[in-house]
């Protein structure tokens, strides 16, 4: 029995919600499935992610075949690095100490960066409000080019020559 890790859709039309699940591949999208590992949020900024790491470590461990949006999220999650570590930890390249240790300083790394990113959404959300939607017709006005009046006695006798048509 092939088993696939997928995304069941919930929610409302145009207002997705989905749930990651384990399936067999033969079922539809929305169909039976086998455990519920987490859901996901696309509508946040940015999208929530809950994940249940073990459970879904586990089921690749298994041999559960993600989706290509799924992958991601584990990725994200960090699920895919840590069964990178366990496996060279199963091949004797370091020890699970190691591994854990590896993984967790990754893990501060990435909770920082993801609060680094929302915070500068969050500021550029907020100064995207504060920009006034008048705009200043003073300084147009003031940068436009002044006529002399020798350039403009010269404009005039250019119109009368054409009205007279000579």
């Amino acid at each position: 029995m092939a088993v696939k890790m997928r995304l069941q859709r919930h929610g409302s039309k145009k207002r997705p919600f989905y749930f990651i699940v384990i399936a067999d591949a033969r079922s539809p999208r929305d169909g039976k499935f086998i455990q519920k590992l987490g859901s996901y949020n696309p509508l946040t900024v940015p999208a929530t992610i809950q994940i249940d790491r073990q459970k879904a470590l586990d089921w690749l461990q298994k041999g559960a075949q993600p989706t290509d949006t799924v992958r991601r999220i584990l990725s994200f999650k960090g699920v895919l690095f840590l069964k990178h570590l366990l496996r060279g930890v199963s091949l004797g390249l370091f020890d699970e100490a190691t591994a854990m240790e590896k993984f967790t300083k990754w893990s501060q790394e990435h909770d920082s960066n993801v609060a680094r990113r929302q915070g500068a959404h969050r500021k550029a959300r907020n100064d995207r409000r504060d920009v006034p939607v008048v705009k200043k017709v003073a300084e147009k006005t003031e940068n436009a080019p002044v006529a002399t009046p020798e350039e403009s006695s010269l404009e005039a006798q250019a119109s009368e020559e054409t009205k007279t048509g000579e």
